[in-house]
């Protein structure tokens, strides 16, 4: 009788105990109760695809993200939702997700909190993909790793592509803000009200919300900052690679932008809103895709962007707000502006005079190239400004200008190690992707690395190399890791990157003596030497 007993009350603990844990891993929030997982053995708590909005389907297609609706008992957060709709652009993106679809509106928690009551720093990454391909689920986004520092993390999903930015003169007319075009931007700024009234039950503090993003993420961090709806809802901002600004996918003007829509519209014998909102999504999809398609783009609509970026910038009306922001060292190759050339003076000076004309003197006094390594190394960085650093440049140069704030610059130069042996023949692709072995022949050879390139920072400043099976990660990589990773958590909790163990990084207070953060093995601040290059891009963009 007495065993019996014990065993009774040995079993009850047992489900007392369980029953604790389920409470503790549930959490309140606007729309109901979600239910986290863990990893084994992880103290963090993680919440995948939670609904932000309502799915963008049916009459909500190319419509402002409207609320999600309440859903009765507790709804499992243990899967992520579905990814936006993309083709396969890049060859560097391994989703996690339930599949692609329009209903897509989700984001992803990961959080240290053990009561709720924590009021930690939060973090929100977008991520890249050129507004056209990307998941929050990809692994080198996880926000473990930045949650292990005691910040509350998320990854946000926003639509894409035509889905996302396509604009259209009777889609303006109906908006009861008269705005067409930026759909995947208002997404975002869904999101950051979400946090705003739901935070706090994961041990976040709405009022220190940091946001970042790596390309086209930092693209839509520089225009949450500029944008009058978005701008008060953060209190830091980190962007990697990428702003706004020509001619990095810059927001065009609304009209423009319609005539794009309406000619798009024509081709596909879509003569009203509805025939349009019924296409099957993968014919839009493909719509796009085929050769001399109209251009989807974000747009300067007067509502979530009044003005250009840099105009709103320059009028110091964006976000007020500590930045850090930087950019990699190599981001694409010398064949942006070589294309199959080889990489000869001859053939610099050639490409250098198709650019730019009777500026090319000019261009080759700033990107000197009298031999072939020369050539290589000054051609990658014309390519590389042209791609995307003048406009990262720029969006910190105006930053330091009327911000009010610090801003922190850094360059990443780490070059990423070789592949592993069981990627086989595949090689690095262009702006950080992976070209595969197709089977039947090895991959074409890229060429050889001078620098850090696009995108290949991710990693890293997340905390998250292990998660990349592709490269012989070694101690010295690890070791950067650590560095950068330490870096973005102390600027999401105190707006300052610096702490103990890292090399003083001193704010920007001056934008003709600017210093920069070289992240790399040996990381150390140094001091601007191509401000004259983006002086000169400066006047081709800003005409």
């Amino acid at each position: 009788m007495k065993k019996t007993l014990i065993a009774v009350l040995l079993l009850t603990q047992i489900i007392t105990l369980k029953a604790f844990c389920q409470i503790n891993d549930r959490v309140n929030i606007e729309n109901g109760v979600v239910e986290g997982t863990r990893e084994s053995g992880s103290p963090i708590l993680i919440f995948k695809g939670i609904p932000y909005a309502q799915p963008p389907v049916g009459d909500l297609r190319w419509k402002e993200p409207q609320p999600a609706k309440n859903w009765e008992g507790v709804l499992k957060a243990d899967h992520f939702g579905h990814n936006a709709m993309q083709k396969p652009i890049f060859g560097d993106m391994n989703f996690r997700s339930s599949g692609m679809s329009e209903d897509c509106l989700y984001l992803n928690v990961w959080t240290p909190a053990k009561t709720g009551k924590e009021k930690l720093p939060v973090l929100v990454y977008f991520y890249g993909g050129g507004l056209a391909a990307g998941d929050g689920s990809e692994p080198r986004y996880d926000g473990e790793s930045m949650a292990k520092k005691g910040i509350v993390a998320l990854t946000v999903n926003y639509r894409l592509g035509i889905f996302g930015f396509f604009s259209h003169p009777e889609l303006t007319k109906e908006s009861p803000n008269h705005s067409s075009g930026n759909y995947g931007y208002l997404d975002q700024h869904a999101a950051l009200v979400w946090v705003q009234k739901n935070i706090a039950a994961f041990g976040g503090d709405p009022k220190r919300v940091t946001i970042a993003g790596e390309s086209a993420g930092s693209i839509s961090v520089s225009v949450q900052m500029a944008s009058p709806l978005s701008k008060d809802l953060i209190a830091g901002a980190i962007g990697e690679s990428g702003a706004a600004i020509k001619p990095t996918l810059y927001p065009i003007p609304l009209a423009e932008a319609e005539k794009n829509g309406a000619a798009l519209a024509a081709r596909l014998n879509a003569g009203s809103l509805a025939a349009l909102r019924a296409l099957p999504a993968s014919q839009l999809l493909d719509s796009v895709f085929r050769a001399g398609a109209p251009a989807t783009s974000a747009t300067i609509d007067g509502y979530l962007l009044p003005k250009s970026i840099p105009d709103i910038f320059k009028a110091g009306e964006q976000a007020h707000v500590p930045l850090l922001v930087g950019w990699n060292s190599a981001e694409v190759p010398y064949q942006f502006v070589l294309r199959a050339d080889a990489p000869t003076p001859e053939n610099y000076s050639k490409a250098v005079k198709q650019l730019y004309g009777d500026r090319a003197e000019e261009v080759q006094k700033l990107y000197p190239a009298s031999t072939n390594e020369e050539v290589i190394k000054s051609a990658t960085a014309l390519s590389s400004d042209r791609f995307i650093v003048y406009s990262t440049w720029k969006w910190a140069d105006l930053q330091v200008q009327t911000g009010g704030k610090p801003v922190y610059r850094y360059e990443f130069s780490r070059i990423r190690p070789a592949m592993t042996a069981q990627m086989g023949n595949a090689t690095p692709g262009l702006a950080g992707g992976v070209v595969k072995n197709d089977g039947a022949k090895p991959a074409p050879p890229a060429p050889a690395a001078v620098g850090a390139s696009h995108a290949s920072e991710i990693e890293y400043a997340m905390g998250n190399l292990a998660s990349n099976k592709v490269y012989a990660w070694t101690p010295e990589d690890y070791k950067v890791s650590a560095t950068m990773e330490n870096y973005f958590a102390n600027f999401i909790k105190t707006g300052n990157p610096n702490g103990s163990g890292l090399p003083k990084w001193e704010a920007i207070t001056d934008n003709n003596n600017a210093k920069f953060m070289n992240i790399d093995v040996k990381s150390q601040l140094k001091p601007e030497v191509n401000r004259a290059r983006y002086l000169f891009l400066d006047k081709e963009y800003m005409k």
